[in-house]
């Protein structure tokens, strides 16, 4: 855990960089019982000032655990949630009432009366009266000793969107969209979600004695970023605790990804000089300068803080070399590695080059994910030789919508015709949401429409329909970490299959956190392996394409592809109908999966060639996983 004080470097807020989620999480929770605690021994009570969503679940979770434990009482606190939803009733499973109560409320001892919530059962018309009665209790309590916050991906805090001026008090607002894609999951689509909300405002935030923001995720690193180092505005809400004299902000290293703190460490204090963390010097040094590597000198590293890394090397020309090296050894295009008959003369050799041909599993958290992410490089591995599988890890299910499974079901009922079935029984048991079998019926239909999906795109690619492994983690369902059953069956697969050459999803900025929970388990299924003969060698590489990309500092292998790999993959991708046009759940980038895929191959070979290295038409990319953190 690393403390960094505002005014340090671009660090415009108080700032803690936590190892870990679950470090991250303990931070926020002994502050909250910490205030608690302290108050009470003061003789007054504490009044707290709670949000909603995923982020603070596991807080809550912990301060339940401090009570039944006998650690923590909430007999002296009282609460003010920071908004609601509007319309809902106070009794709706979706409330944020019927959240806070189920998440900590009923588990603690906090008195009814003491856990206050926005309305939002009320006409809109009678909002306004009650926002100045919810404004006058706060007042009346003492105002709130600590607010508890959690971040938007577009920086809003409560239901305060980019726009919503420093001075707002409580009151109705609409809310922004891409806040209710975030939403669409819980409620069944984005059309169920309300358009409007009930939220503290900005001002009442800030009258806060203390606030604590926690985000966890890489989805909130663009909105940290911003609000931590950014200027202060309403573009980004949560910046404006920039203004607040007794404000911290605590991250996960997911959601601190964006932060100059991390990406350029040596502008907040000394830092160990890694090969990883040269190269990423380097490659920023000549993105910035906007030049090719080998041209920089030392007045552009200097420009950016690195006279240090530069007095290391004694010269920029050394440096630049090194580097240059380093990333035209990354690009290759024997994904599997270069057969001896293959080679040429003054081919780098790779360690792994004479296993031939390898086994390969490639981790996809959701059915289309290993196409989005890799599809050129699965079918350049197949092409090869090799013996590649793809390893679906949930059901996917969720994300088929009412309307693709309608014309899936009509085909089924218009080929039963013609072969004298009948599928009348099962249409009937979708379409009444009350029958008892429907909800499995729905489930276990949208989840053969995916398994259909994921082998025909897998087919396009190469990789046989007995090669497609439908894992379906119960992570998907219990939206927690692993547990053992998850582990269980992705370890039972690597024993099967002994592979030489492992694949998964590193892209952790998913909006549902499906594929940070898929990567933990392959993770701990990989070290729970560590005695395994096939597990010597193993090497684990993270792709990304659905939702974020490499950095050029971050990669270790990049495989070029041609226009004829391109049509492969977006054909392969094009397979998944169901998540054409406007999948359910795309966050906040409308592209298609195919679109964004592309262009982030493209991307990623222009930003190659600026910094002098050949130009290829795309390229994806792969870190590899150092055995120790998270991407």
């Amino acid at each position: 855990m690393r403390r960094i004080p505002a005014g340090t470097g671009p660090v415009r807020v108080n700032l803690i960089l936590a190892d870990s989620t679950e470090e991250a999480v303990r931070v926020v929770a002994d502050l909250i019982a910490d205030t608690v605690r302290s108050s009470s021994q003061n003789g007054h009570g504490c009044v707290l000032g709670l949000p909603t969503g995923g982020t603070p679940v596991p807080v809550y979770r912990r301060l339940v655990e401090d009570h039944r434990a006998g650690r923590l009482s909430f007999a002296a606190v009282t609460a003010f949630n920071l908004d609601e939803y509007h319309p809902i009733a106070a009794d709706a499973p979706l409330s944020f009432r019927h959240f806070m109560n189920e998440q900590l409320f009923k588990h603690i001892d906090i008195k009814p009366g003491s856990a206050r919530i926005p309305r939002g059962d009320l006409p809109a018309a009678e909002i306004p009266e009650h926002a100045t009665a919810y404004e006058s209790a706060i007042a009346a309590a003492g105002g709130i000793d600590l607010m508890f916050l959690g971040i938007g991906a577009n920086g809003h805090i409560g239901f305060n969107e980019p726009g919503s001026p420093r001075s707002s008090r409580t009151r109705l607002v609409g809310i922004a969209d891409r806040t209710r894609r975030d939403a669409a999951q819980a409620f069944g689509g984005i059309d169920l979600v309300p358009r409007r909300g009930v939220t503290m405002g900005i001002a009442s935030i800030l009258g806060a004695k203390r606030v604590v923001l926690l985000a966890t995720g890489e989805a909130k690193a663009a909105a940290v970023a911003r609000a931590v180092e950014g200027a202060a505005g309403d573009d980004n809400p949560a910046s404006f605790l920039q203004d607040h004299a007794d404000a911290l902000i605590v991250v996960d290293p997911a959601a601190a990804a964006h932060l100059d703190a991390i990406r350029r460490p040596w502008l907040v204090g000394p830092v160990e000089w890694t090969a990883r963390r040269i190269r990423a010097a380097a490659v920023d040094a000549a993105l910035r300068a906007g030049k090719p590597l080998l041209a920089l000198d030392e007045s552009d590293y200097r420009r950016v803080g690195l006279d240090e890394l530069l007095a290391g090397y004694g010269s920029a020309e050394e440096l630049n070399l090194t580097v240059f090296r380093e990333l035209q050894a990354t690009i290759t295009g024997w994904p599997g590695g270069k057969p001896s008959a293959n080679r040429r003369p003054g081919d780098i050799p790779r360690e792994d080059d004479d296993i031939q041909p390898k086994t390969v599993v490639v981790f996809s958290p959701h059915p289309d994910d290993d196409v989005i992410g890799m599809g050129g490089t699965v079918a350049r591995l197949v092409q090869h030789g090799h013996r590649v599988h793809l390893a679906v890890q949930t059901t996917g299910h969720r994300a088929v919508s009412g309307g693709d499974l309608d014309r899936y079901l009509a085909f089924m009922a218009g080929f039963a015709t013609l072969a004298g079935g009948e599928y009348d029984a099962l249409r009937k048991a979708l379409e009444n949401a009350g029958g008892k079998n429907a909800p499995d019926l729905a489930r276990a239909s949208r989840t053969l429409v995916r398994h259909i999906e994921a082998e025909a795109a897998a087919a396009r690619c190469g990789v046989k329909r007995e090669s497609v492994h439908h894992l379906e983690l119960p992570l998907y369902d219990h939206r927690s970490t692993p547990n053992e059953e998850d582990i269980r069956r992705v370890l039972a697969l690597l024993d099967e299959l002994q592979p030489h050459q492992l694949y998964a999803a590193g892209d952790l900025r998913d909006p549902h956190g499906t594929h940070l929970r898929c990567l933990e388990a392959v993770i701990a299924a990989l070290q729970r392996a560590a005695d395994r003969p096939w597990r010597k060698n193993l090497r684990l590489w993270l792709y990304r394409g659905g939702w974020d990309e490499w950095t050029p500092g971050d990669i270790d292998r990049a495989i070029p592809l041609t226009e004829a790999d391109q049509l492969i993959k977006r054909q392969a991708i094009i397979r998944h109908q169901t998540q054409k046009d406007q999948p359910l759940f795309p966050g906040d980038d409308t592209r298609e999966f195919w679109q964004r895929a592309e262009d982030r191959c493209r991307r990623a070979a222009e930003t190659f060639n600026s910094l002098g290295l050949p130009h290829y038409p795309a390229l994806e990319t792969f870190a590899r996983w150092d055995g120790k953190t998270l991407p």
